[in-house]
């Protein structure tokens, strides 16, 4: 763990969507440790008070646009990027209009893209940078009523990969976090498909920050808070069939309205 707090003491550390939740984790665990942070989120006032209480820069706006002035505000360069700006919608509309699946799109792919699009030329040029993306479990498996943030999460994960396998060998490191259920305002607007699947083993956000510094001191991309989640991707790849007839059966067990003894899905 020295090697990657040496890493960070001192480094330009953004973090988008951080007024709350995973997010403010995150900012907070940077700061603890030495870094620079700016504190990004929509809400100017609760980006405010999250760089207050830790020491930080507020940066608020729109994740997609903030690279250039995150950057004056860090002195000229940032040097880890946490992408955790994310938006879910309430369960239930299995088949969303254009308008969410675009601000899904938008908020839960694009704004990755457009950062990374920002940052990486420079990170090629000096060799070094750092590139965390917020993912969910949604993205490794899949999450009840939830068809718009289960697909671009999955897009999420599939545009880490692509970033680590393309530029590893030139310094850049990506990490993505999948957890399953966080304590945070996202898992309680999932309402009874949340409770079913995910609130039983429900975590605080601080244990995200955790595991994502485990992950940077091991090298390791993927980041599973939640360690369970692993086995239940195994089990994904190895019998799809049975996978997604066990996904119905909960599926099933929602619509039905009964509480939840067992379950397996992913959601933050």
């Amino acid at each position: 763990m020295n090697t990657v707090l040496n890493t960070v003491r001192g480094a330009g550390v953004v973090v988008t969507g951080a007024g709350g939740g995973i997010g403010a984790a995150l900012a907070r665990r940077f700061a603890a440790e030495g870094a620079r942070v700016v504190v990004n989120d929509l809400n100017a006032a609760k980006a405010a008070a999250v760089a207050d209480a830790i020491g930080a820069v507020a940066v608020p706006g729109d994740a997609s646009l903030i690279v250039g002035d995150a950057r004056a505000a860090l002195g000229g360069a940032v040097d880890i990027y946490c992408a955790n700006a994310g938006v879910g919608f309430p369960p239930g509309h299995e088949l969303p209009g254009d308008d969410v699946w675009s601000t899904a799109w938008d908020v839960n792919v694009m704004a990755h893209v457009r950062a990374s699009r920002e940052l990486i030329p420079g990170w090629l040029e000096r060799g070094a940078g750092r590139f965390v993306s917020t993912v969910s479990a949604a993205g490794l498996l899949t999450m009840i009523g939830e068809p718009a943030y289960s697909v671009t999460k999955h897009g999420a994960l599939a545009y880490a990969e692509w970033l680590s396998l393309t530029y590893r060998h030139r310094g850049l490191k990506v990490h993505a976090i999948c957890p399953q259920g966080v304590r945070t305002d996202m898992l309680a607007a999932t309402g009874s498909a949340g409770e079913l699947v995910l609130a039983r083993t429900a975590i605080e956000p601080e244990a995200v920050a955790d595991a994502l510094f485990t992950a940077m001191a091991e090298d390791r991309f993927l980041v599973l808070p939640h360690p369970e989640a692993a086995g239940l991707y195994r089990a994904r790849a190895d019998d799809p069939e049975r996978w997604l007839d066990s996904m119905n059966r909960v599926q099933r067990k929602w619509e039905g309205g009964e509480s939840a003894e067992r379950g397996a899905s992913g959601g933050s």
